[in-house]
């Protein structure tokens, strides 16, 4: 039996490159894993809604305090 010097090898070969292709489509398709960014604390987050202007001076102060009075403890 004479398959033009291809026969076993060729099919062997084919799924090789099949097999191949296979893994580069799956890890092209899936989707990196979204980095995390690096968590706040809560005074940072205070700080920033008072610099948004999102709470008053008073508000700051008093949510200030009982932040600090919690860490303390």
């Amino acid at each position: 039996m004479n398959y033009g010097g291809w026969g076993f090898m060729g099919m062997h070969a084919l799924w090789w490159l099949f097999w191949i292709a296979l893994i580069v489509v799956f890890f092209a398709l899936i989707e990196p894993v979204p980095r995390s960014r690096p968590r706040q604390t809560p005074l940072e987050l205070l700080q920033k809604r008072y610099a948004a202007g999102e709470i008053s001076s008073e508000e700051y102060e008093e949510r200030k305090a009982m932040l600090e009075r919690d860490r303390a403890s």
